[in-house]
């Protein structure tokens, strides 16, 4: 097996700063948002009828059995709301949960959006294992968010109804 080349082992190492680059500014950007913003219903982050409050991505993807083994981006950036465990069952408390879970999703979301600049310095085959990349480390993430708004949406709407809570 030939070496690898000098050329081969820069544009991995550019691939890897780029990236980083892009989650943190990203997350920061999403961070930065008030939380206002996440609180109001939008269309952006609608839970569809066919996600059946969530249940579809626990039938689809059995979230429970792998949600815990992602990383919360607040570990690693030192700011934000953890999303480990609920901090509260109050009404207020998972609304606020479900505003951030919205924060997460549009995170991930934003972060597979910058997939087709590698292209600009990577060969054909290579720009497209990032654009693999971008969606295969993304998608668990908001699938766990949307699995997790999901029920949370559920119990605040039966709670509404009954009016107990």
């Amino acid at each position: 097996m030939p070496p690898i080349s000098f050329p081969v082992i820069w544009t991995v190492l550019i691939d890897i700063v780029a990236w980083a680059f892009f989650h943190v500014i990203i997350s920061v950007f999403c961070l930065n948002l008030p939380r206002a913003f996440f609180l109001k219903d939008s269309v952006w982050f609608k839970i569809f009828v066919w996600e059946k409050s969530g249940e579809l991505w626990q039938r689809l993807f059995l979230v429970k059995k792998w949600k815990e083994r992602l990383i919360d981006g607040t570990l690693i950036l030192k700011k934000g709301y953890g999303k480990k465990k609920l901090h509260g069952t109050s009404i207020s408390d998972l609304k606020v949960f479900a505003a951030e879970t919205k924060r997460a999703e549009l995170t991930h979301w934003l972060s597979i959006v910058p997939a087709p600049l590698f292209f600009i310095w990577n060969p054909l085959w290579a720009g497209w294992v990032m654009v693999l990349y971008a969606w295969m480390f993304n998608l668990p993430f908001i699938i766990v968010q949307r699995y997790n708004r999901g029920r949370i949406d559920a119990i605040t709407l039966r709670t509404n109804k009954t009016g107990v809570g």
